[in-house]
């Protein structure tokens, strides 16, 4: 090996040593713990579906499944066109087109990737959230940005940041912006010129209040430049195993990420697009699922709060934010010690250090053994 080689490789291993560890692999102990409970874990840590994909959804998957082809980077006419429609029905998001609209190999994948598709590096700043999606950091870090903690513009300064993040509602504590929090933001990132991405991934899992996206015009005023929402099927109609989600809004950005995708092969499967097609032209199967999610969330709030603890934000999304007011891996035993396992709040940042992440996505009857368990 040659000695350039030798500093390429050095080169690859300091930039993985430069993401965090991984947050879940931090609760061996605790899982362990809660395993033990005489009646059974209760997984309460993460946000991934137990519930049925349905009919509609796996008939039209299993349609396409024939199909020997590559499927295109830019998805289907059908799948752009039900994306655009979706928007427009569900969430009152007007003005858009196919041009407008591009799949994904699962949201996860393109808030990772996408400072490096759109050529940020060194010389870039990223704002993410104060309490954060852990992968709005770790995007950042593989393209080499400078990251800034920060919820309102007003803290951010005459610094340009090239792109920021906000996530309304919000991963973990389901807190809402309203939409002039994100007019502000909309407003600034204008003045210079910065790439605003918004994560809505729960704007369908609204309780109490209402939820807007970035896109809307009363955000917006139906001006969509530097402006990308990113949209996922797998909360709201169970698709997490299919990674099935698109970005939404400035037809340029848009277009520049489907350049890149191209060359790197990143591409939806087609028989993925066709039932993502079908998930967002029916609405009855989300509105099931919808009202699952609220049963669980009033049966386990009720549970929470009785057993001492303050449930803060949590008016949408797939989540409880709750504190006993000590330290989140206090809690997080706390829980264990009863079977239940829920997920520290500092793996969302710094100011998560005193609440827990409590997941509404259990079965019923394990929402009901929590329940009992936290009553008692």
């Amino acid at each position: 090996m040659t000695d350039a080689s030798v500093v390429a490789v050095r080169e690859r291993r300091s930039r993985a040593s430069l993401l965090p560890e991984f947050p879940w692999d931090t609760l061996a102990d605790v899982t362990a713990l809660a395993r033990s409970h005489p009646h059974g874990l209760v997984n309460l840590s993460v946000g991934t579906p137990v519930d049925p994909v349905a009919d509609i959804i796996r008939d039209a998957l299993a349609a396409a499944s024939a199909e020997p082809g590559y499927p295109t980077t830019v998805g289907t006419s059908a799948l752009r066109t039900a994306a655009v429609t979706a928007l427009a029905r569900r969430y009152g998001i007007g003005g858009l087109d196919e041009s407008s609209v591009l799949p994904v190999i699962g949201t996860k994948e393109v808030i990772a990737w996408l400072p490096t598709l759109l050529n940020l590096g060194a010389d870039d700043l990223v704002v993410i959230p104060e309490l954060a999606y852990p992968t709005y950091e770790v995007g950042a870090l593989l393209a080499g940005c400078r990251i800034l903690r920060a919820d309102g513009v007003n803290r951010l300064g005459p610094e340009r940041a090239s792109m920021i993040f906000v996530n309304s509602p919000s991963n973990p504590s389901g807190r809402v912006l309203g939409a002039a929090h994100l007019r502000k933001v909309v407003e600034w990132a204008r003045e210079r010129d910065t790439i605003v991405v918004s994560d809505e991934c729960y704007l369908g899992l609204t309780w109490e209040g209402a939820a807007v996206s970035i896109l809307d015009d009363e955000v917006c005023g139906g001006d969509t430049t530097n402006l990308l929402a990113v949209h996922s099927l797998s909360k709201t109609s169970n698709l997490a195993s299919y990674r099935a989600g698109f970005v939404a809004g400035d037809p340029d950005l848009v277009a520049e990420l489907l350049a890149v995708r191209k060359h790197a092969g990143m591409m939806v499967p087609l028989p993925v697009q066709a039932a993502m097609t079908a998930a967002l032209t029916d609405d009855e199967h989300e509105r099931v699922q919808r009202d699952r999610y609220r049963d669980r969330r009033t049966a386990l709030a009720a549970a929470v709060t009785a057993a001492g603890m303050t449930i803060d934000h949590s008016e949408a999304g797939l989540y409880l934010w709750a504190t006993r007011g000590e330290p989140c891996r206090d809690t997080v035993r706390w829980f264990a010690e009863r079977g239940i396992l829920v997920a520290p709040g500092e793996f969302y940042g710094p100011g998560g250090g005193r609440h827990v992440r409590i997941a509404l996505t259990a079965t019923d009857e394990r929402i009901a053994a929590a329940v009992a368990r936290l009553t008692v």
